[in-house]
């Protein structure tokens, strides 16, 4: 099917639920939304969430949507979201629900379709122990190169993808410990077959109230043909995640020299911040400094600042953070040493970073009861193992990340 009367088809669909909306028995709430991008200029358009009513994001039938239009007429100036959820009652009980989930987007020069099937086991009341399984299925293609900043990191044939999640959550008195796996398989030839594993597990160590020692393993690898979109970065991650943002999703939300001169750097991946300035000047002139294996350590030791003790225990402090650290990373590709590009021209087996940071959080949900929060981090990579050039090995640099390294 055609992306554009995918667009009419959802619209369509939107019909009829709002019909049903009017009822007493469901609830459509809707709420303004504004964007912007360099190819669509300001995105205007309305969001829409819809649930029975009394059963706020956790009974049957519910629905998230959202329509926009591009004020600056690109070729495709109207793109859409759409998400359904049913739960399954055979499997469903308080906290453990399991659902069909039905996705379609086209938006930012991306189709998305996915149908999957998600399972969540919470044994009492703490949202912060439980497991989840996710096993889908989705067709993707890149269908408007226009939105990248990076063309050369995506190929637009159509992809297949079968993918299976797990996530195990784990807390205790003074710990908290988080496992996620995810397998990808492309199932379709005319992108070629291939497959994508990564391996995340996170650790956060509480010695008191005011120090903390957060832990993170990242590992990923990507069978030989895999799509520029699913490869690996030292210092980002899979460029499909990028989508999922509104921040990363199209070039001009963040202005683009930004990224070129390596101020800015996404969390994903193996998350060697140090070494975005390196990865950045390369992906600016053309280049790929990408690897189908990658394996990382990522560490944190946070220690109080007195902004962030003047917010604990104040209404503020509920929605707002400042948390300051010391961090380190190190890293390292297991592909062949020809394909391997570092800044001295080298090939060492692991390199590494550390510095200082501070990360602001907020979260704040809004008008239709989502959550909005946005991780910002001002970070100094004081050290590198392998500098650029003639750069020394310990030397002022900086950076703005958005979204947490390490985040619980």
């Amino acid at each position: 099917m055609d992306h554009r009367n995918l667009i009419f088809f959802i619209l369509l669909l939107l019909i009829p639920m709002g019909l049903k909306a009017q009822s007493d028995s469901y609830e459509l709430n809707f709420a303004p939304d504004a964007w912007y991008n360099s190819v669509d200029g300001v995105r205007l358009g309305i969001r829409m969430a819809g649930n029975m009513e009394g059963e706020f994001r956790s009974g049957p039938h519910r629905m998230e949507a959202g329509v926009w239009l591009g004020t600056a007429l690109p070729e495709d100036p109207v793109s859409y979201y759409f998400s359904f959820t049913e739960p399954i009652p055979s499997i469903t009980s308080f906290a453990n629900e399991g659902n069909v989930q039905l996705i379609s987007t086209v938006r930012t020069g991306y189709s998305y379709h996915q149908i999957s099937f998600n399972k969540r086991w919470q044994p009492g009341f703490d949202e912060l122990k439980f497991k989840e399984l996710s096993l889908g299925f989705s067709q993707e293609r890149m269908i408007d190169l226009v939105y990248r900043p990076y063309p050369q990191l995506w190929q637009n044939d159509w992809k297949s993808m079968v993918n299976l999640d797990l996530w195990i959550s784990e807390k205790w008195e003074k710990q908290k410990f988080d496992l996620q796996l995810t397998l990808l398989q492309n199932v379709n030839e005319a992108s070629n077959y291939f497959t994508v594993g990564t391996l995340e597990v996170t650790e956060q160590i509480f010695f008191n109230d005011l120090f903390k020692l957060r832990l993170r393993g990242f590992g990923g690898y990507v069978t030989d043909n895999g799509a520029p979109e699913y490869l690996f970065g030292y210092s980002f991650g899979l460029p499909m995640e990028w989508l999922n943002s509104g921040i990363s999703r199209a070039k001009g939300t963040l202005k683009e020299t930004w990224l070129s001169d390596g101020l800015i750097s996404f969390a994903s991946g193996p998350n060697l911040r140090g070494y975005t300035r390196h990865d950045f000047e390369i992906l600016s002139a053309g280049g790929t400094p990408q690897y189908n294996s990658i394996a990382s350590i990522n560490t944190e030791f946070e220690f109080p600042n007195f902004i962030n003790k003047k917010l604990d225990g104040t209404i503020v402090g509920d929605f707002i953070e400042l948390r300051s650290y010391l961090f380190g990373d190190v890293g390292r590709t297991f592909d062949k040493e020809e394909t391997i590009t570092l800044p001295m021209g080298e090939n060492p087996i692991w390199i590494a970073d550390a510095g200082v940071g501070l990360q602001f959080s907020i979260n704040i949900p809004d008008y239709l009861g989502k959550d909005r929060g946005v991780a910002i981090r001002y970070e100094i990579p004081l050290w590198l193992s392998e500098p650029m050039g003639t750069e020394k090995h310990f030397k002022f640099r900086n950076l703005i990340g958005i979204g947490a390294v390490i985040s619980f």
